[in-house]
């Protein structure tokens, strides 16, 4: 069955103004604006915040099967394997996401399901699941699509979680449909229904997301469409939306007391420029609205907090002798080295520079803790803002640069501005998470807050259990880090970041000639073996010394006992004899195939580049810099101030030749861990691609025909003649 069109019964245009310098417009209070902070404002008939993802993922379970044509499924991550009901739930339906899918699409023929993940970056692939486009469970019915979506600027992400049913109910927030997001509110330390999917347990996790129906929802809808169409490479803008609910279709689950009724929502989306489309940063305008209309509190949970325009505003505001207070609850730690040496940083800073601005006592920072005593903490993954009893803004954005300019994110706020019912609502949803994270009543929070008056000081009352509390946190940059905290901002950038720029901050001054010598050397390589095939093929020579008898010794060769020992031993020493790395890569992909070629030629390089590190350790850096000239003392200072980040770096994208970089890396005294596994890192993805390079050229070798030589040659040809038009501009630009 062909793909159908997903595009009824409406469609979303891409934003056609460009709101990404647009200051926040707060006209006579008002913080939902369409020129500036919403991309609409509509109504929903019901809308209510789901606190942590078992009540999330349980209403979705039972609203699924419900639906009659439609269901979209957006996230920065799924996971056909997950269990939305850990323990099982008896509704009749498998426990896996894919299989419980396919069910439903087996109760109903009318029903399309469409799921669309974001097409990640290799960093992440160990948190993942592998392939999931090529997954037969993405694959195992005629009415369920899964797509991957990497329509977006380098660097950046699609991090909007977003579920949309029958264009009638529509979730938005912080929740992704993954493995280790699932907790209770009681984020009990040993719940055994908290396992992932390795069946081994996960830190507490706290997060958020809001249900909501009416013509919001088919807004949200909207939306989901225009992301599906825009992720093929074919994919045109829709016609933009009208603005018009669907038929009304009453989804909403029967046993949830809405917290707002007949409530607008705006809906504040950023999506950075590209294919043409401007760039919109409605969240950064609305977050910075938000902290303007602020008049006595600020509570904010959020995954990340290294802002540097929200960490601005909120700066200057706690600076005011009556400005409000700021709560800001989030994670004890970063979860993993990476967040830890980039967001973990930048949080310490921003907290640095708030700390300077609050002589009024006005700000503190909270990790939520479970086991306070055992030092077990809850990992906050939820991105709300509460602004006194009137502003509620829940989505995906984290507050961090990446979700004001870069990734693609959905927020939704409420204005309960001169609406009593509205502000009590938004003051019940904010004394729940207090509650939860106090272990205390939503009345005890209450009356905290209407005797004390600022959020601070209520915190400070109800703090009577050490276990399960807010504990006062004051992040710091760990002293192994601090190495590379000048350039961690370029994770976590301001603007949309070329790759040129990325590379700037960690290398010397570029040059092409190691470029050049890769294309000549790859090109060459590929010209040769042609012209031996040939030889082998069609002269006597063939009949004595063949291809494929070399390879056949060489293999058995490898096959002995210390052959692979030899192997890589013979590879490490070309390697440290200066052997361009590219060629004796390639070559061992040749002979050994891409998987063997592979693990021989990573463990040679990594042999070698842990012998060229001992010598330039060994010798000094004077004495290298006598042998290598200048350039290596440059690379060197490099080196030893951006450690782990520049070695990976440099092996992606090498600015000099293999054996040099192993001289500065040790002359520089940078630690040897972190080069050995920069090296690894950096390496891995050249190592993989050469010997499956390689691994054509054995095909076209030992079956040549004319086409498939003709092939190799004109490879060959291309490649060396690249190098020669690289050479020729590089001069002409000196």
């Amino acid at each position: 069955m062909s793909e159908p069109d997903p595009m009824q019964p409406a469609l979303l245009d891409p934003p056609s103004r460009d709101t990404a310098d647009a200051p926040p417009v707060v006209h006579d209070g008002e913080v939902m604006d369409t020129s500036s902070t919403c991309e609409w404002i509509l109504q929903a008939h019901r809308a209510s915040v789901l606190i942590d993802a078992a009540s999330y993922y349980a209403v979705l379970r039972k609203m699924i099967p419900r639906a009659r044509h439609s269901i979209f499924i957006l996230g920065w991550d799924i996971d056909s394997r997950i269990e939305l009901v850990p323990g099982g739930v008896d509704d009749g339906f498998p426990a896996k996401l894919s299989e419980f899918l396919c069910a439903v699409l087996d109760e109903n023929p009318h029903l399309r399901i469409y799921l669309l993940g974001w097409d990640f970056a290799m960093l992440y692939a160990f948190e993942r699941e592998w392939l999931p486009s090529y997954k037969p469970a993405w694959h195992a019915h005629r009415r369920l699509w899964f797509r991957l979506d990497g329509r977006h600027p380098l660097g950046a992400s699609h991090h909007q979680k977003i579920v949309v049913i029958d264009d009638s109910l529509a979730f938005t927030g912080g929740i992704d449909l993954t493995g280790s997001r699932w907790d209770t509110p009681e984020h009990r330390p040993d719940d055994p229904l908290r396992k992932n999917l390795g069946k081994t347990s996960y830190e507490p996790m706290h997060d958020a997301q809001l249900m909501f129906d009416g013509p919001a929802a088919a807004a949200i809808a909207h939306l989901a469409r225009e992301r599906w169409r825009r992720s093929r490479r074919s994919g045109k803008a829709g016609r933009p939306f009208n603005g018009k609910p669907p038929p009304r279709t009453d989804l909403w689950p029967a046993d949830i007391e809405p917290d707002f009724v007949d409530v607008d929502l705006g809906i504040s989306l950023t999506e950075p420029a590209y294919d043409g489309r401007p760039a919109i940063q409605q969240v950064k305008a609305l977050h910075l609205a938000a902290v303007a209309a602020a008049r006595r509190n600020i509570y904010i949970e959020n995954q990340y907090f290294t802002a540097n325009s929200v960490g601005s505003a909120l700066q200057k505001r706690i600076a005011e002798p009556d400005g409000p207070d700021l709560a800001v609850v989030c994670p004890y730690r970063q979860s993993g080295w990476l967040q830890e040496a980039t967001m973990g940083v930048l949080r310490a800073r921003l907290h640095k520079l708030l700390e300077a601005a609050n002589s009024n006592g006005r700000y503190a920072m909270y990790a939520p803790a479970v086991d306070a005593p055992n030092g077990q903490f809850i990992n906050v993954h939820s991105k709300i803002m509460i602004v006194d009893e009137r502003l509620l803004v829940i989505g995906s954005a984290n507050l961090n640069n990446r979700s004001m300019v870069l990734d693609s994110e959905c927020c939704i706020v409420i204005d309960g501005r001169d609406n009593p019912e509205r502000q009590a609502a938004i003051a019940r949803i904010r004394n729940r998470l207090l509650a939860e994270h106090l272990d205390s009543s939503e009345a005890d929070v209450e009356q905290a807050l209407a005797r004390h008056g600022r959020l601070n000081a209520a915190i400070a009352s109800l703090k009577g259990n050490p276990v399960r509390t807010l504990q006062p946190l004051t992040p710091e940059v760990p002293p192994e880090l601090r190495d590379i905290a000048d350039s961690v901002h370029v994770l976590d950038p301001e603007a949309p970041i070329a790759a040129n720029e990325l590379l700037a901050q960690f290398l010397p001054e570029p040059t092409h000639r190691p470029v050049i010598a890769k294309l000549l050397v790859l090109g060459a390589l590929a010209l040769g073996v042609v012209a031996l095939t040939i030889a082998w093929r069609f002269t006597p020579f063939g009949h004595e010394l063949s291809f494929a008898k070399l390879t056949a010794e060489t293999q058995r060769l490898a096959a002995t006992h210390f052959g692979p020992l030899a192997v890589v031993a013979m590879y490490a020493l070309a390697a440290l004899l200066s052997v361009p790395v590219t060629l004796l890569i390639a070559v061992t992909g040749l002979v050994f195939g891409a998987v063997a070629g592979a693990a021989y030629a990573l463990a040679g390089t990594l042999i070698a580049a842990a012998a060229g590190w001992a010598a330039g350790a060994w010798l000094g850096r004077d004495a290298v810099r006598e042998l290598a000239g200048a350039r290596l003392n440059q690379l060197s200072e490099r080196l030893r101030s951006k450690g782990l980040v520049a070695v990976i770096l440099l092996r992606l994208v090498p600015v000099a030749p293999f054996s040099i970089v192993n001289l500065a890396a040790g002359a520089s005294h940078i630690r040897f861990r972190d080069f050995m596994a920069g090296t690894a890192i950096g390496m891995t993805p050249g190592v993989v691609l050469a010997t499956s390079f390689a691994r054509q050229l054995v095909s076209a070798v030992r079956h040549p025909t004319p086409l498939s030589l003709l092939l190799v040659a004109v490879i060959g040809v291309a490649l060396v003649s690249m190098s020669l038009v690289l050479r020729r501009m590089l001069m002409r630009r000196q």
